[in-house]
């Protein structure tokens, strides 16, 4: 007999699924009677919040949903910060849970793992969250999911089953190809207009979000196309690669940005909330727009948020951006063109304004030198914080982190397992405090179990330095911030990982080159001298 937990890992398998987090538990087991005979590889970390984190990191570096097979009750509120930052930041994800029989469902009888509803606290934190209530309905459930994850915004999907269903008989099913799922495109009509406005502007500003990242290749010639001034969010770094004429980076919260958005006539926005942490990390409500704002966003309910637009289209990036070039001139990129001379006026100001920010610098030209092709998956931490703004690299979906959106601690270290196990040949640097590792302290396990050579950057200030600056600069006494801080490196090895601590930038350098490809390797780098100066 096929079960239904048995059938389900052969279709997630032949849609495409190569990896499943998750923690097994006697209300999970039975989801795991199909796995050994799939090639779907099981990882285990140490907490379920590590499982989403890392489910997060492996959807963001693969462009894939990462799965998470999750048990009753505390496996679903344990998950739950995962699924938040996940559902913050557009990153599709699907959480298996299992969920007690059909017959006891909401009796609050104190049955193991029993909470009243688990679908009502994954409510605002998924696109939808479904319980079978029969085995027939599983593929059309798993096809809506996956319609989310490649039709729509992009964001978690928790399906629960409950444990007869896991059990049931399911050799009346068959395994479905995956439908296929367009994205929609944008109206004609307001394609035109958007061109129309577009070819008049004499000040173009273009704005790129996250919901860009497959859309490179268009972005770098629509900038060119428009000579405008490109600002990307965090999540849509690479779209234009180090050194591009156009490149404003990451900056619209600093002066200079804000004050070219503010003399824009037109602005072209695609793909992104223009929210707070990616516009106005300084929290003063000073980012502004005056000039006409174009809207295109696949949700549509995001194109009235935060910055009412004149036109509003709801359009897939890629598919908006390959129709707007149709109705736009073709240019060449030309470092003399008016667009490039005013984004080289507002670099040049920016370069005054990050002048005290040289031990940044160097610290990441080290890190790029000796590994070139990284991808840095970062918490929030003082070195992801610096990088946001000074670090730009050549290609998308390698740089992100948990301080945008919903900003959790601990994010760092599970997100860069995820990532470097989506991509395993490409180096992984996982930016993250000494105050943050220690929400997710034990997936060093996890990371030596499973053998993903992730390489942690440790900056260590001896608390939550942010924080306390934070509450000195608002005349508060600092407490709760200056906390304990164990002994890292004893830590690391006691897992079985690689430890040191980088004497300076040269010593970096070379751990870095040397860094072990069968187990993480943690470096710690102290913000006081002699390292930092």
């Amino acid at each position: 007999m096929t079960t239904c937990g048995e059938f389900l890992v052969k279709q997630l398998e032949a849609w495409g699924v190569d990896t499943v987090f998750g923690i097994p538990g006697v209300h999970t087991v039975e989801l795991y009677r199909g796995l050994p005979h799939s090639g779907i590889r099981h990882i285990t970390p140490r907490h379920e919040q590590g499982a989403g984190f890392m489910a997060d990191g492996y959807a963001r570096a693969s462009g894939k949903p990462g799965v998470c097979f999750i048990i009753t009750g505390p496996g679903m509120t344990n998950i739950l910060t995962a699924m938040a930052q996940a559902y913050a930041d557009s990153i599709p994800m699907l959480v298996i849970s299992s969920v007690n029989e059909r017959d006891r469902l909401g009796l609050g009888k104190g049955y193991l793992h029993e909470l009243p509803d688990q679908r009502g606290l994954t409510a605002g934190v998924t696109a939808f969250s479904y319980t079978l209530m029969s085995v027939e309905e599983l593929p059309a459930v798993l096809a809506r999911a996956f319609a989310v994850f490649e039709g729509e915004r992009p964001r978690p999907v928790h399906i629960e089953l409950p444990l007869d269903i896991i059990t049931a008989p399911a050799d009346h099913l068959h395994v479905q190809a995956k439908p296929r799922t367009s994205r929609s495109a944008p109206p004609a009509a307001l394609l035109r207009e958007a061109a129309d406005k577009l070819r008049r502007a004499e000040r173009p500003l273009l704005l790129l979000g996250g919901g860009c990242i497959e859309a490179q290749a268009e972005a770098r010639v629509l900038a060119a196309a428009l000579d405008a001034p490109t600002a990307l969010t965090i999540n849509a770094k690479g779209l234009l690669p180090p050194g591009h004429p156009l490149l404003l980076g990451s900056n619209q919260s600093l002066v200079p940005v804000r004050q070219l958005a503010l003399e824009a006539d037109v602005v072209l926005a695609i793909g992104t909330e223009l929210s707070e942490t990616d516009y106005d990390v300084v929290f003063d409500g000073n980012f502004k727009l005056a000039g006409e704002l174009i809207r295109i966003d696949i949700d549509a309910r995001q194109l009235q948020r935060n910055f009412t637009p004149t036109l509003a289209i709801q359009s897939d990036a890629r598919e908006a951006m390959r129709l707007l070039l149709e109705e736009l001139p073709t240019r060449a990129v030309d470092p003399q063109s008016p667009g490039a001379r005013r984004t080289a006026a507002v670099q040049a100001q920016l370069a005054e304004d990050f002048a005290g920010w040289a031990h940044y610098r160097t610290l990441f030209a080290t890190v790029l030198d000796a590994l070139p092709a990284a991808r840095f998956v970062g918490d929030s931490t003082q070195t992801v914080y610096s990088g946001n703004h000074l670090v730009e690299l050549d290609g998308a979906r390698r740089w992100f982190n948990s301080s945008t959106g919903y900003g959790t601690l601990g994010y760092g270290l599970p997100a860069a397992i995820g990532a470097r196990l989506a991509e395993p040949d490409r180096p992984v640097v996982c930016l993250i405090g000494d105050g943050g590792i220690q929400f997710s302290l034990p997936e060093l396990a996890s990371a030596v179990e499973a053998q993903v050579p992730v390489i942690v950057l440790l900056w260590n200030n001896q608390g939550y330095g942010e924080i306390k600056r934070y509450m000195q600069r608002r005349d508060i006494t600092p407490l709760g911030v200056d906390i304990f801080t164990p002994d890292f490196l004893a830590i690391a090895r006691g897992f079985g990982c690689a430890a040191e601590r980088a004497r300076d930038h040269a010593h970096l350098a070379d751990l870095l080159r040397s860094a072990p490809l069968d187990r993480p390797l943690l470096i710690e780098i102290l913000e006081a001298p002699p390292f930092h100066p």
